[in-house]
């Protein structure tokens, strides 16, 4: 892919250089040399008119009688524009962006959704940008949009909630391949909403909730488990030792008393228990 496309360039810069090999005729340099005259004649105020200044963000496609001139880009700094014969167009190679507006899809699933993105090109050849294209922002604009219905198209609701920065990749790799004609790179594509039915928005909210009640109880089931074991080891500990009884009585009155703010007067001794456990056993 990547030998094609080098390919391509090669002879689309043997194209613009043999353009330029081949002259402009005599009427061209009939019109060059009036050109010419008239910015001697009117100098120095044509001076102001010829000279351009191409900021360092920018590039100049110029136009000799209706031929690009040098077959690329010129800038930045100051270009010589001859009056009446030269043209020139600005190309900015700043990242520009836009946002997708909101595309109804119908996905794979016959769900149908409501999705928009924002997409980060810039223009990578200037002369590309103008000489392949008449509207090259208006149709990267378009092709966006409709790449994004094509590829949503193809996936279901739950990939498309699931794998957005999967599905964002595959787009931008579409885009950047159809416009690199268009001396287009696409830098990134992100899926920013994607907007449901209001009835499926329900369903898939019951479902949610009854999913977490699900794991509430069994979650709930499983620390019931746990505390009743650990209940039924602490029983066997104190049926083992007496004393460890008396403590645990003890300590469940100062609870009572502490939680409740009195004073609980017990009035049997705590050796007539022991008395009875010992009989017990």
């Amino acid at each position: 892919m990547d030998s094609k496309i080098s390919t391509q360039e090669k002879k689309r810069e043997d194209h613009f250089i043999s353009a330029v090999k081949e002259g402009i005729g005599c009427c061209g340099w009939i019109l060059l040399f009036l050109s010419g005259l008239l910015m001697l004649i009117t100098f120095p105020i044509s001076i102001w008119m010829c000279i351009k200044v191409i900021k360092e963000y920018e590039r100049a496609i110029t136009f000799r009688l209706g031929r690009i001139t040098y077959g690329k880009a010129r800038g930045p700094g100051l270009i010589f524009i001859l009056p009446c014969t030269d043209t020139y167009v600005k190309v900015d190679l700043r990242i520009i962006s836009f946002a997708i507006p909101p595309q109804e899809i119908l996905s794979k699933d016959s769900v149908t959704t409501s999705v928009d993105g924002v997409v980060f090109y810039k223009i990578e050849n200037a002369v590309k940008a103008v000489a392949n294209i008449s509207n090259v922002h208006k149709a990267t604009h378009q092709l966006a949009q409709s790449t994004l219905r094509n590829v949503l198209g193809t996936q279901c609701l739950s990939s498309i909630l699931a794998n957005r920065e999967e599905i964002a990749h595959n787009i931008q790799t579409i885009l950047d391949s159809a416009t690199h004609e268009w001396g287009v790179k696409v830098n990134r594509v992100e899926i920013r909403d994607v907007r449901l039915p209001l009835q499926l928005q329900r369903a898939m909210a019951a479902e949610a909730e009854a999913s977490r009640e699900a794991r509430a109880k069994v979650i709930a089931a499983e620390g019931e488990m746990n505390a009743s074991r650990a209940l039924k080891e602490a029983s066997m500990v104190i049926t083992e030792s007496p004393a460890a009884l008396q403590l645990r009585y003890l300590q469940t009155l100062a609870t009572v008393a502490t939680e409740n703010n009195s004073t609980i007067v017990f009035p049997l001794p705590i050796d007539i228990l022991e008395g009875f456990v010992k009989r017990r056993k």
